[in-house]
């Protein structure tokens, strides 16, 4: 479709997964990458340039085959996120970027994975199903309890957290409408944390001391 122009207007995700696609294949280039993913009806209406957050990664369409988009994947990205680990036929959890004017539900996501982490366990509970993922100490000083977390792709509530890992409640339309749903033990998962978080432990990194007591002297030169 060589009409598709980019759209100046795609700028960021909700995790709320549209469909879950299917990758065609993951080819190596270089020190890139060029991944290809049948989106289905999701092609129709995007164009060459559109943003997707494939498995929470944000990837833009440089080529199109009838439904089939390719992306270039580079190497940060592959280093980054479990991208470089699919394969044929492997399912993905698909989502367009918003456009001025979209409703925004789920959570603000950029698409940036931060990291990559284990699932720990799977527990059902009922309808619902409770999943731990074990997940480096870097990742997890950027995660509070009761906010928003991005697991591949997904916006989900961090239900539970503790110095090893983090806990997320599924709900039955999460477990039918994304991949988490065939999810194992053991599986490599992308996580993005919330920006709002990650926001605020920068600022408090910088703003406050790192040496020394903190006195009511020092908080008053910080301006507080």
């Amino acid at each position: 479709m060589s009409d598709r122009t980019k759209l100046d207007e795609d700028y960021m995700f909700t995790g709320l997964i549209e469909s879950v696609c299917t990758v065609r294949s993951l080819v190596a280039g270089g020190r890139d990458c060029c991944l290809q993913v049948d989106l289905g009806s999701l092609a129709q209406d995007d164009r060459i340039g559109s943003s997707f957050a494939i498995n929470g990664v944000c990837l833009t369409a440089t080529r199109y085959q009838g439904t089939v988009a390719s992306f270039e994947v580079s190497r940060e990205t592959l280093e980054k996120s479990g991208i470089g680990a699919l394969r044929s036929s492997a399912k993905v959890n698909v989502e367009r970027a918003l456009r001025l004017g979209d409703r925004m539900g789920g959570h603000m996501v950029q698409g940036h994975i931060d990291g990559t982490a284990t699932i720990a366990a799977i527990d059902p509970e009922g309808d619902y199903v409770m999943m731990s993922i074990a997940a480096d100490a870097s990742l997890l000083k950027q995660i509070v309890l009761k906010g928003s977390v991005a697991v591949d792709g997904v916006s989900l509530t961090v239900a539970g957290l503790d110095d090893k890992a983090f806990s997320v409640a599924l709900i039955p339309e999460t477990l039918r409408q994304t991949i988490l749903g065939e999810a194992r033990v053991g599986d490599r998962v992308n996580i993005e944390t919330d920006i709002i978080g990650k926001t605020v432990m920068r600022y408090l990194d910088t703003a406050l001391p790192q040496e020394g007591a903190l006195t009511v002297d020092r908080l008053r030169k910080l301006g507080y």
